[in-house]
């Protein structure tokens, strides 16, 4: 597997971070940017679950290796701190 570009998992923050949140961060870190970039904050549960591809039918994120479920608002919340995330490595380059 090849190493993302991006080290979301390991950015600093003033939450309190468990396995699963770490798992979070790593998914994002993995998702290629092109994708990331078409996010829209507007569209309804269903059409996020529908453009990760990733999500059980009981509406959580299918993450292995984690050790709760992750629902639609925390990866919303997290996804945005993704995108701030990259924005801001990328006015560094």
């Amino acid at each position: 597997m090849q190493q993302p570009a991006w080290n979301f998992e390991q950015d600093p923050t003033d939450e309190r971070m468990d396995e699963t949140s770490y798992n979070l961060r790593a998914y994002f870190d993995r998702m290629a940017d092109d994708k990331l970039c078409q996010y829209s904050r507007t569209w309804s549960d269903a059409q996020l679950m529908h453009w990760d591809g990733n999500f059980k039918s009981d509406g959580d994120l299918l993450l292995p290796c984690s050790e709760r479920a992750i629902d639609v608002a925390e990866y919303r919340r997290v996804i945005e701190q993704c995108i701030r995330y990259r924005d801001r490595v990328r006015s560094r380059s």
